[in-house]
């Protein structure tokens, strides 16, 4: 069956972002790969680092990462559970990269005042997130738009538009609205990694992928208060920016948003999973 590599940059952006086109492309029986690149534990964090766990309500001893890592597991249950017969499976790929604020980003305006030149990690996510192409053989690479500019989502970003150039044979790509950047930034746009010539298409969510995506981004609980407010206003968000979007593009229904390069919309009219994948 066919295998979409979706890549995020922290554990949760897909989920949050995407979480109802990764349960569509499980439900018609297609594999799929969660790739999460800056998932590194660091031992004894410092300054901005510590305080990204602590106003959580997390004590310094904890393994911050180890944590969300484990959320990310629970993520992919949560999804694997709402799976019907004949669904496709679901793999997650853990990266073994630290998040900006252990990388001389030593604010919250840091992480969105652009790349800086010391921070050199690009190319070893480039070449980290090649080699799980070439294990996949993925035929569709979903990667984040990066709205609102966040650091680590441009170096993924970056790095996908990269192994998308590189290979003749390489998948088209479809680039996602990163939340909750979206909801904050509205008129946001694409990052220039993107391809300009990319056009937006609805990917509709019945109602088994909206409460997928729900349950599956509610295993994320440390990152719920501090996002959203909450489990409850979670949910209540994501159904709201669901419909928005859904209206917005035309959908008849609630829906996400993806950017499809020209040789993604090939894809999606030769090969009948990504057919019924999406709109436009």
């Amino acid at each position: 069956m066919p295998h979409t590599l979706f890549l995020s940059p922290h554990l949760d952006d897909v989920a949050f972002s995407c979480g109802g086109a990764l349960f569509a492309l499980l439900a018609q029986g297609g594999d799929a790969t969660v790739a999460t690149v800056f998932t590194a534990s660091v031992a004894e964090p410092t300054g901005f680092a510590l305080r990204c766990q602590t106003d959580k309500g997390l004590a310094p001893s904890v393994d911050y990462m180890r944590l969300r890592r484990a959320e990310d597991e629970a993520f992919a249950e949560a999804l694997r559970a709402a799976l019907p017969p004949g669904a496709g499976r679901l793999r997650l790929r853990h990266g073994p990269f630290e998040e900006a604020p252990h990388r001389g980003y030593e604010s919250p305006e840091a992480l969105f005042a652009g790349v800086r030149p010391s921070d050199d990690v690009g190319p070893s996510v480039r070449t980290w997130l090649a080699s799980l192409l070439g294990e996949t053989d993925a035929p569709l690479l979903f990667a984040p738009q990066a709205l609102g500019g966040h650091v680590d989502h441009v170096h993924v970003a970056r790095a996908a538009r990269a192994l998308l150039q590189d290979a003749g044979e390489a998948p088209p790509g479809a680039w996602y609205r990163d939340l909750p950047y979206a909801l904050r930034e509205p008129e946001a746009t694409p990052c220039r990694w993107v391809p300009e010539r990319a056009e937006e298409r609805a990917v509709p969510l019945s109602e088994a992928a909206r409460e997928a995506k729900q349950r599956g981004a509610a295993a994320y609980s440390s990152q719920l208060g501090f996002q959203f407010g909450g489990e409850k206003s979670m949910r209540e968000t994501l159904a709201r920016f669901a419909r928005e979007e859904g209206a917005r593009l035309g959908a008849g229904g609630p829906a996400e948003a993806v950017r499809c390069d020209r040789t993604a919309e090939r894809a999606r009219r030769e090969a009948p999973l990504m057919q019924s994948l999406t709109q436009g």
